[in-house]
């Protein structure tokens, strides 16, 4: 409490203060505390402790925080201890919805988006009455989620091995009426399943085992080691995913990874001896090679 007891002192976030004032306050602290987005962190933030959206607090500026104003304090520290604002609030906007975070599971990223994006393009182009969706490594469920609301007549599977994710997934397919299309099994990648799918997709870790010190404080110290550990080279799930890939997908299928900086040579090579077809890279909104997808061979007559 020390560090939320040295913010109230010094900003004087008191119930008196004024929503307007608490946010000129807000960000010149995050930015004094080295956050680049302190704008929008502080306004997300300050919406978040008052249960209000940004509308509201343009509109009522001059109300006082009220009761609120400790949960801001606590908001504020927080933020300032580098933890994402995501874990703070306990959600996360991704695609077309919000998504339940907890410290189980990884925070997704806007960068993932051009997967789901990939895959609903390639959807759009080819299009079936039904899809079959398996998502590997599923953490939040975000992407699977994604993909069943973009794709109304599809169903899904997400897997993750680690129990406390999976109860994410399930909470975010029920909470996003997706629980009757949606299901989670907790095993370890492809071990457990059976059947073959149209589309699979996965967001493995493929951080590099000795890089995840080097990574900024809110992924190294919040996100599942469990989730970013790609092993010594970051390429450990690659191998372990691609290989089983035609045991599960379907004729005509598309199989669509993310991809770390730089492992797109290795991921698109190996897919490609895979499935023995070409296989495409996508980019993000910055230029990296994020996405790398191939499609199986169709059965010919």
């Amino acid at each position: 409490m020390n560090a939320e007891l040295a913010i109230a002192q010094q900003q004087d976030f008191g119930p008196a203060l004024s929503r307007g004032r608490a946010l000129q306050l807000l960000v010149r602290l995050l930015k004094e505390g080295g956050i680049d987005s302190a704008q929008t962190d502080g306004r997300v933030l300050l919406c978040a402790a008052l249960g209000i959206d940004h509308a509201s607090l343009i509109r009522d500026g001059g109300l006082p925080l009220g009761s609120a104003a400790a949960k801001v304090v606590s908001f504020a520290a927080r933020r300032l201890r580098r933890e994402p604002v995501s874990r703070i609030i306990g959600h996360r906007e991704f695609w077309q919805a919000r998504f339940k975070i907890t410290e189980g599971v990884l925070d997704p990223r806007p960068e993932t988006e051009i997967l789901v994006e990939a895959v609903l393009g390639h959807a759009a182009r080819f299009p079936r009455e039904s899809w079959r969706i398996l998502d590997l490594g599923t953490g939040s469920g975000a992407i699977l989620c994604s993909l069943l609301q973009g794709l109304p007549e599809s169903s899904g599977v997400g897997v993750d091995i680690s129990p406390a994710a999976c109860m994410v997934a399930r909470s975010n397919l029920a909470a996003l009426g997706l629980r009757q299309r949606g299901f989670i099994v907790c095993a370890d990648w492809t071990k457990a399943l059976r059947g073959r799918f149209d589309v699979i997709v996965s967001n493995p870790p493929y951080i590099a085992s000795g890089a995840i010190a080097e990574l900024e404080p809110e992924v190294r110290d919040h996100d599942p080691r469990l989730a970013l550990d790609g092993g010594d080279d970051g390429l450990a799930a690659y191998r372990e995913i691609i290989p089983s890939l035609p045991a599960f997908l379907a004729p005509g299928g598309l199989a669509a990874l993310e991809l770390g900086t730089g492992q797109d040579r290795f991921a698109g090579k190996l897919l490609e001896e895979t499935l023995g077809v070409p296989a495409e890279v996508k980019l993000d909104l910055q230029g990296h090679r994020r996405v790398v997808l191939a499609c199986q061979k169709p059965v010919t007559n």
